[in-house]
């Protein structure tokens, strides 16, 4: 920062910080990712880790799982020596763990920027917002169906805060756009209006394709087929079966040496058990199988190891998120990700509270701090995840943006050295004194303590005097003051053209499909 910048700080007092971090992210000036400072919490020791993956690799080879609408996928296991017998494939125990050795335990996600590639795994944390939500919401308009231009505005508040490093996948569903077409909408926003990498469509192995063919138009041919590019973010229909239009969509990613993400969704009760040990258990069975799939189609493609366990109210039937159990089960799923040498996806920011309200920063809270501590690389869901998942918020997109603010000082850990151990200081302001203005708070005090964007520490008289907001309502002005302010990355003319009309002629090559 120039002494002139400097001078504007300390005049505009704490509105002119905060108005300088919303237009400097808006630059770029953001953490491309974390490197934690703290370890990873080891929950379980190794006798019970033992029993779970017994129990796993019992389920694999005595139940199996389906592998359902994809006849290549059956001949994979086939050639590599599962027992298959029409949709169900079993495994003989260890087989799994021996295939996916192949897989990469840390790899690099490019971005158009070369600044804010991710690395994914190790000890790298990369947050990104929340996906795949029909509904969107806010203070103003309430709960609607997500547009294109909801979608967009997402990818805009992510790029333009600090706080995050991916610009996400499918951040709301535009649903006034046709289903078959509107991932080529989605990845095109994703390339234009954010400079970070990001996630490509699933939902079809077509609509795979055309996601690895417009990054390839982004980055050139050899700079694709030779790094990962774009990652795609798969689910297993818990419990047990690997459905064709998922493994399709995986196979044409690992193909292509793209990166994919597994992951179950097991609701206790319903997709799993209710024990938390035999939910552990099935989501191991189930995304071992996933990672070795993508070995089988390519040895060494990136994958990530993932997870979303959760749990429901047994008296309703209804999906509960943000709860004690999923959360220490997502320790759990850390340590065994770790054994496979594997990256980590794991929990989120998740709550089914339908206001940005206490209910939905104590559930996030727990489950986001769960992800930090279990070790997860990459955790999906980290801001706006409201309702069970069903709508993104754009208040709680930027209360939660405000959290993973503070998670990034969190995860640096205590910095040790003769600085910050201050004995020069102690020495300077001596007994029964304050440390206000000695020189070692003053060489510090603009950057010692992580500053929210989103949080009154006023007195009352003059948080009331101001108009008494709530932080709900101070997030609505945040999101609207940084859309306002929002300016998007430069991006080569030439790509820009040849991006538009592939997703031009892609769109004119099939009739509109609405559900």
């Amino acid at each position: 920062m120039n002494e002139s910048a400097r001078g504007r700080r300390r005049s505009g007092g704490r509105d002119m910080r905060r108005s300088e971090r919303g237009t400097g992210a808006t630059r770029g000036v953001h953490v491309p990712y974390i490197t934690r400072g703290i370890p990873t919490y080891d929950v379980m020791g190794e006798e019970n880790l033992l029993k779970i993956e017994a129990a796993a690799d019992r389920i694999l080879a005595e139940t199996g799982l389906e592998f359902r609408d994809d006849p290549e996928a059956l001949d994979l296991w086939r050639r590599a020596g599962a027992k298959v017998e029409g949709v169900s494939v079993k495994f003989e125990p260890g087989m799994l763990r021996e295939i996916v050795r192949t897989a990469p335990a840390e790899f690099t996600q490019h971005a158009r920027n070369p600044a804010n590639n991710v690395q994914i795994g190790g000890r790298n944390v990369v947050f990104a917002p929340a996906y795949g939500s029909p509904f969107v919401m806010d203070l103003d308009r309430g709960r609607r169906f997500g547009t294109i231009e909801d979608f967009t505005s997402f990818i805009k508040l992510a790029q333009s805060s600090p706080w995050f490093h991916h610009s996400g996948g499918t951040i709301c569903e535009p649903t006034d756009v046709p289903v078959n077409k509107r991932h080529l909408d989605m990845v095109y926003a994703h390339i234009k209006y954010s400079d970070r990498a990001f996630l490509g469509s699933v939902t079809a192995a077509e609509r795979a394709a055309d996601s690895v063919e417009m990054v390839r138009i982004l980055f050139g041919a050899d700079m694709a087929d030779r790094n990962c590019v774009i990652m795609g973010n798969f689910n297993v229909n818990s419990p047990l079966v690997w459905d064709g239009t998922m493994t399709r969509g995986m196979r044409e990613y690992a193909r292509a040496g793209q990166g994919t993400i597994l992951v179950p969704f097991i609701l206790g009760g319903a997709m799993g058990p209710v024990t938390s040990a035999g939910a552990i258990a099935q989501a191991l069975a189930e995304t071992l199988a996933g990672c070795a799939l993508t070995q089988l189609e390519r040895p060494g493609a990136p994958v990530v190891f993932g997870n979303f366990l959760s749990s429901m109210s047994l008296r309703s039937g209804s999906p509960t998120f943000g709860t004690p159990e999923p959360a220490i089960g997502s320790m759990v799923i850390g340590q065994l990700a770790r054994r496979l040498n594997l990256p980590l996806r794991c929990a989120g920011n998740f709550t089914t509270s339908k206001l940005p309200d206490a209910q939905a920063m104590m559930e996030g809270t727990m489950s986001m701090l769960s992800a930090i501590h279990c070790g997860a690389n990459y955790i999906l869901h980290s801001a706006g995840f409201l309702d069970g998942l069903l709508s993104m918020s754009y208040e709680k997109f930027m209360l939660d943006a405000d959290l993973c603010g503070a998670l990034h000082s969190y995860l640096k850990g205590v910095q040790v050295d003769d600085d910050q151990l201050a004995v020069d200081a102690f020495a300077e302001v001596g007994p029964g004194n304050h440390f206000f203005g000695c020189t070692h708070t003053m060489g510090h005090y603009e950057t010692a303590f992580w500053d929210s964007e989103l949080s009154d520490n006023e007195p009352f008289e003059k948080w009331e005097a101001a108009g008494s907001e709530d932080a709900a309502s101070r997030a609505n002005k945040l999101w609207k003051r940084r859309l306002a302010e929002y300016e998007a990355p430069a991006l080569d003319e030439g790509v820009d053209e040849a991006l538009r009309d592939f997703v031009a002629r892609r769109k004119a090559e099939v009739a509109d499909m609405w559900y």
